[in-house]
């Protein structure tokens, strides 16, 4: 049986997560809070025999505090309404490629060791020399680099994951204007970092 964790990839990605970007159709797949445009919820879904299997269809019990919460459930609606859009997964990966692309020349700029992966709205920024591919390219990076600049960028009201190995994400939200005090604020850090 496959399964996939879309709990970080599911709507950001692709509407259909990970799986239609890369062209899988999972057996089973897991969603997190992005299915209720950020509330607390979770989801699963997958093969109709499989799915005959919860009850009360099937022998299988699931339960859970957060199950069908209504104000979850209606932020989840409006949320999937907006990804309807046309040319929405379009507009936010150029946006994210405008912010990954800004700041790898701010490092550049710097003479700072950069590079950025991204996947849509997803992205992850790594102090390296050359492209991550690996979970051993991921652990050859200078994680005190990435200490600096994450201090650098908060300091000045930029607020990025905290550790060298998490994700980002755009929202729709993040217009022109939040993408180029992105960079004014990476243009100042890299220079920190490189000093």
């Amino acid at each position: 049986m496959l399964v996939f964790d879309e709990v970080m990839t599911g709507f950001r990605v692709a509407r259909g997560g990970a799986q239609q970007l890369y062209g899988i159709t999972a057996d089973l797949a897991t969603f997190g809070k992005v299915i209720g445009g950020g509330m607390p919820v979770g989801a699963y879904g997958g093969r109709r025999d499989l799915m005959r299997q919860v009850s009360p269809a099937g022998p299988v019990y699931q339960a859970g505090t957060l199950s069908g919460n209504p104000i979850a459930m209606a932020a989840g609606l409006a949320t999937l309404a907006l990804t309807e859009a046309p040319g929405f997964y379009e507009a936010l990966e150029r946006r994210t490629n405008v912010l990954c692309d800004g700041l790898e020349r701010a490092a550049r700029d710097a003479g700072v060791p950069f590079w950025t992966n991204r996947a849509c709205a997803m992205f992850g920024l790594f102090f390296s020399t050359g492209p991550v591919t690996s979970y051993a390219d991921a652990t050859r990076c200078d994680v005190a680099a990435f200490k600096r600049f994450f201090n650098a960028m908060l300091a000045r009201g930029v607020y990025l994951a905290p550790s060298a190995f998490e994700a980002g994400f755009l929202s729709s939200a993040h217009g022109d204007a939040e993408i180029e005090a992105t960079h004014a604020a990476a243009r100042e850090a890299f220079r920190e970092v490189a000093a």
